[in-house]
């Protein structure tokens, strides 16, 4: 067998660097590891002894897809809405509210999707707040003597998880219409364009490929998502992957199921990325100009601050309204002798997960930094893929994976040592960091090749000039360098780690929780009040990584660090 020349070419770039050989080496197992449950998935789902594939298209594929496709086409087309309309108005005008309507429009993101739903169930169902103020004005007396909308219900899981996840299509809406010509926008005016014809015309086209890719990530999300869902009885695919494994006991099942949310989201990549090939637009100018927002008065400007507050207003404020109020009234649950060691397990859990996740980050993304070969970038691209992936797949395909690993092992420990190992992570805490870990690698790689961008190439000459390999050069330059970047991405993993609740649900041992379990346990119960305590905790913590966001859109401005003479 030969090697090709490119693989040749590539392996000297790597040999040249003077990079080790056992930090490729390295390189390779974390990007197999990270396809292995990928690969068991695909393995067990197609080649299962027990077909559970008649039952499941008779009985659960069919509503399950439906109501998924309903579910992501809703969450779809009202993100972009919120989105790309409130992105438009704090870039393009002024009015009041709107420095804070900049920054503020990300806080939705620090509550998750289920504790959202929680709370608007409190809100809104037939004991919660609104229906008995209604009753009590009015004098109605029953359900029937007048008519409410039903929030456990599919259009009530749509409207709680757009409110939830528009900041995504905000955040990438808002960088590309800061990011566009004024000339563009100039030049629709002047042709007649109303402000209205301005954003359809010209800012909404110019910013297609952005708005694709922000829905992109909130349909993801919208996919992962199975607090919300279970608690609104929408029988998405999410629920019917869990409701197989765990309440039916058929792994291949949930094997099966999972290989079409993985159909699910190869698509939404490739819509993502089709849109970006199909939409490319460029400046044919290099004059570029601060974006100068136009005054708005009078009726515009109370319907602005109105259309930006009202995403806010439903998608945070309320929500976490009903959590302190409450938390306030059963601040004694905190005293619960299951409070404690559900936080003391999710600090653990996430914590361990952000260690491993920057550790493994900084070898992969120091690796490409100093070989720079197309081989080992695209082995630190795999690496990332678990983040595409719904926390119920990677669950599920983890489970597999170890399961196949450990029996791999136990049979040549009872061959060599005649010594049966048995389950060695499965079943333990150790499975849900490992998921963590895959599922959020991208989190941690993301942030430090951010981290790397600022650092000049000059740096890695110098310090070749004096004599440093490659592992010195890491060691004594760049990781100082990096540590801004590298405390990032910790928090930005240990956030995440802390709310994540479909992987948790699936891997965690028996009588072990979460903060995010725990909360889920008690809802799912209809004690939802009583664990506000633990879900106010989740938000606090969810807040972190906002407010790192928002500092970084707030410095936002079109034409920044760009000459404004015409080159």
């Amino acid at each position: 067998m030969t090697t090709s020349p490119i693989n040749q070419s590539a392996f000297r770039r790597v040999k040249r660097s003077g990079i080790a050989r056992r930090w490729v080496v390295f390189v390779l197992i974390v990007a197999v590891v990270v396809l292995g449950p990928i690969m068991g998935l695909l393995w067990v789902g197609t080649t299962a002894q027990s077909n559970a594939w008649p039952h499941l298209i008779k009985n659960v594929l069919a509503r399950s897809v439906s109501e998924t496709l309903l579910l992501m086409l809703g969450v779809g087309i009202l993100t972009i809405s919120i989105g790309a309309s409130s992105a438009w108005l704090v870039t393009m005008y002024r009015f009041p509210g709107r420095k804070i309507f900049v920054w503020l429009s990300l806080i939705p993101l620090a509550m998750p999707t289920y504790l959202t739903a929680f709370s608007y169930t409190e809100i809104m169902d037939y004991s919660g707040f609104l229906q008995s103020s209604l009753r009590s004005v009015f004098g109605w007396q029953l359900a029937r003597d007048y008519w409410f909308p039903e929030i456990r219900s599919l259009g009530g899981a749509i409207f709680v998880i757009s409110f939830v996840l528009y900041p995504y299509v905000y955040l990438t809406a808002r960088a590309s219409f800061i990011s566009q010509s004024v000339c563009a926008l100039e030049v629709a005016r002047t042709l007649g364009r109303s402000h209205w014809g301005v954003f359809w015309n010209v800012g909404l086209p110019l910013a297609r490929p952005a708005l694709v890719a922000g829905a992109t990530l909130a349909l993801m999300e919208c996919l992962n998502d199975i607090g919300a869902v279970e608690h609104f009885g929408v029988n998405t695919l999410t629920f019917a992957v869990y409701d197989t494994w765990l309440e039916r006991g058929s792994l291949a099942g949930a094997a099966q199921l999972a290989l079409v949310m993985l159909v699910f989201v190869v698509v939404l990549l490739w819509i993502e990325k089709a849109s970006r090939r199909r939409q490319s637009f460029h400046q044919t100018t290099g004059r570029y100009r601060d974006i100068s927002p136009l005054r708005l008065r009078g009726f515009y400007a109370f319907g602005a601050t109105v259309a930006c507050a009202v995403p806010i207003i439903l998608g945070f404020v309320l929500p976490a309204s009903v959590l302190v109020k409450s938390a306030f009234i059963h601040w004694q649950s905190v005293l619960d002798e299951k409070f404690l060691p559900a936080i003391l397990h999710s600090v653990l859990l996430a914590g361990a997960a952000a260690v491993l996740a920057v550790m493994i980050g900084i070898v992969l993304t120091s690796t490409k930094r100093v070989a720079k070969s197309p081989l080992l970038d695209g082995l630190v691209r795999v690496c990332s893929i678990g983040y595409a992936v719904p926390g119920t797949v990677l669950a599920i395909g983890t489970l597999i994976f170890l399961g196949g690993v450990e029996n791999f092992v136990g049979e040549i420990s009872s061959a060599v040592f005649g010594i049966s190992t048995g389950l060695l992570i499965s079943g333990t805490a150790g499975a849900v960091v490992f998921t963590y870990v895959v599922r959020f690698m991208a989190i941690s790689q993301g942030s430090l090749d951010a981290g790397y961008a600022k650092l000049s190439p000059s740096l890695d000459a110098v310090a070749r000039s004096l004599g440093r390999n490659s592992g010195q050069m890491i060691r004594e330059v760049h990781l100082p360098l990096l540590r801004p970047a590298i405390g990032t991405a910790a928090l930005l993993v240990f956030v995440d780690s802390m709310k994540e609740l479909p992987a948790t649900l699936l891997l965690r041992p028996f009588n072990f929780d979460t903060l995010a379990t725990h909360v889920y346990t008690l809802a799912s119960l209809d004690m939802f009040e009583e664990s506000a305590p633990a879900a106010l905790a989740i938000v606090l913590i969810g807040l972190a990584p906002v407010i790192l966001l928002s500092r970084v859109v707030s410095r936002g401005r079109a034409g920044r660090g760009r000459s404004s003479r015409v080159r």
